[in-house]
């Protein structure tokens, strides 16, 4: 597979992994349960960011890109955004503990691991051999409607306020 773009179909059997946020589980140092998260199917019926980050609780994706997403939520909404998926190449349980502390405690926004980084090599969207890359895709209903790789450094095409124009 290659890059995505605005026209084509969001690839079949994408599966991420994650902890889906519970009472049980809403302390930062509560592990929870992993989970798969079944993205191709969840994305088919629903219009979603799905937004890549190098790693969770790394300087411009905590500072920049996660906070763009999180302030930005009502008018996301508005666009009629019924979900945001933040992946990257750490564990599910990291990627929970993150959504915590960024203070995300419902299933709007998800934190989700991208194992292996399968998803991101499979399009050709890493940062390292080890790394997701820095990107955003928009799927309505199955569909790209915005797929942005970053360039080095920066939050220019994958945060918020680059997204909200587009959807």
């Amino acid at each position: 597979m290659s890059a995505l773009k605005a026209g084509d179909s969001f690839p079949e059997d994408v599966v991420f992994t994650w902890v889906r946020p519970s009472p049980e589980n809403s302390d930062i140092t509560a592990c929870g349960v992993p989970t798969k998260f079944p993205a191709s199917s969840q994305f088919k019926n629903k219009k979603v960011i799905l937004v890549s980050v190098p790693g969770a609780f790394t300087p411009t994706c905590q500072v920049n890109h996660i906070p763009s997403f999180t302030s930005k939520i009502s008018e996301l909404k508005s666009k009629g955004v019924d979900q945001v998926v933040v992946i990257a190449s750490n564990d599910a349980w990291v990627m929970s503990a993150w959504g915590k502390a960024n203070k995300i405690n419902d299933e709007f926004i998800i934190f989700a691991s991208d194992d292996e980084c399968k998803f991101s090599k499979s399009i050709g969207w890493l940062a390292s051999p080890t790394r997701t890359g820095r990107y955003a895709i928009v799927i309505d209903h199955g569909k790209v409607t915005y797929a942005e790789l970053e360039p080095a450094g920066g939050v220019t095409v994958s945060g918020a306020d680059e997204i909200l124009p587009k959807l």
